[in-house]
């Protein structure tokens, strides 16, 4: 009985972690069959299949993210900006010292492996003539020059198992206005002309075949033997959805009752997937999917409390009743770490617990709080 006792006990106190931790913020997710790799907060982390800790593969300057197992399993290729600029990296499986393959001015962004594992797939603006499209290239893993595809503009990519076909996507989620790139990929509602779909290529002589599209975002090919998966805004929310090539049709696979489906990878057996932040695996076979558990311990200093200049990005603000407080709301360079309460308060007195931008009648002593959104917070 005391055994029983202590083994819940323990349970307990693991759920309660997790919980205390909060909600996360893990993006493009990448499967082997032991791990996960994924990024958060800028740098790129790896979990067992079955959840638990996170091991930190990563450091150093700038943000690394888009990771993607090669297809042994053994390397992880990624876009990082160790040097400033946006590049193709690749490492061991296990962690290491990164080597760097791409030098271009333009941002490289890994899509994915060849399925010999010899290539890296990404892509870049590297020789298009406008910042409004995107082209498809290789890399060799052991270094050399990159090729084109024959391809007039790409964006994401999935290898059929031949490495002669190839599912990806001419348009882009991001819709540039004015120099500034918008993801209306995942706005509501979207159906207008922009909204990405899947074609599939024949890389032999170019032609190509357009996966069945109702005219909306379809995004995130994943090519799995016969099939070719893919996200989907078909029935929002964003799902997972699969077209077969023998009979041509498309199916929803996972039945999806909360938040967009961001991103997705396939692996060993399953597909994992991001949705709010938080990683799922949708077993192949059995076509069940589950809840990946994770914790990330770290000192995570951009996330405490701090004082920063923020005029140059204010928004908006409010000024309390008396005028003594201020609270205002500034747009983040990137988007980092945790779903977190974010201080931003320009007072003489400063709260002593971190608040977001107030909504409806404040008094001198309460705010009224809401949610921070993804790619905005606050800071003191």
């Amino acid at each position: 009985m005391k055994t029983k006792l202590s083994i819940l006990a323990v349970i307990l106190l693991a759920a309660s972690a997790m919980q205390a931790q909060g909600p996360l913020l893990m993006q493009s997710p990448t499967l082997n069959a032991s791990h996960i790799v994924f990024a958060y907060g800028g740098e790129l982390w790896r979990v067992n299949r079955d959840g638990g800790t996170a091991v930190q593969l990563t450091n150093g300057p700038g943000r690394k993210q888009a990771p993607h197992f090669s297809p042994d399993g053994r390397w992880i290729a990624f876009t990082a900006q160790y040097g400033g600029n946006f590049n193709v990296y690749v490492m061991p499986a296990d962690g290491g010292e990164p080597r760097q393959l791409t030098y271009g001015p333009g941002p490289d962004h890994v899509e994915g492996w060849t399925p010999d594992g010899k290539n890296i797939l990404f892509r870049s603006p590297l020789e298009s003539y406008s910042p409004r499209y995107e082209q498809l290239y290789t890399v060799p893993f052991n270094g050399g020059i990159e090729q084109a595809l024959a391809l007039p503009m790409g964006y994401q990519g999935s290898y059929a198992s031949d490495g002669q076909h190839l599912a990806y996507t001419p348009l882009p989620r991001e819709l540039f206005f004015v120099g500034f790139p918008l993801v209306h990929a995942f706005w509501a509602h979207y159906h207008g002309g922009l909204a990405p779909e899947v074609w599939i290529a024949d890389l032999a002589d170019s032609s190509v075949v357009k996966i069945p599209h109702e005219n909306a975002s379809d995004f995130n090919p994943i090519w799995v033997g016969k099939k070719i998966y893919f996200l989907s805004a078909q029935t929002e929310p964003i799902t997972l959805y699969a077209y077969d090539t023998d009979s041509k049709t498309v199916t929803r696979v996972v039945e999806n009752h909360g938040m967009d489906i961001m991103s997705a990878s396939a692996g060993p057996g399953a597909i994992v997937y991001e949705q709010f932040g938080s990683l799922h695996l949708y077993d192949l076979a059995s076509g069940q999917e589950h809840e990946v558990r994770v914790q990330i311990r770290g000192d995570f200093p951009e996330i405490r409390p701090h004082f920063a200049k923020v005029a140059d990005h204010a928004l908006n603000a409010e000024i309390s009743p008396t005028g003594v407080r201020a609270v205002s709301r500034r747009m983040a360079r990137f988007s980092r770490s945790r779903l977190a309460k974010a201080t931003c308060a320009i007072s003489p007195i400063l709260p002593a617990s971190p608040i977001v931008l107030p909504r409806g009648l404040p008094t001198e002593n309460r705010l009224p709080i809401s949610p921070t959104l993804p790619g905005n917070t606050l800071c003191t």
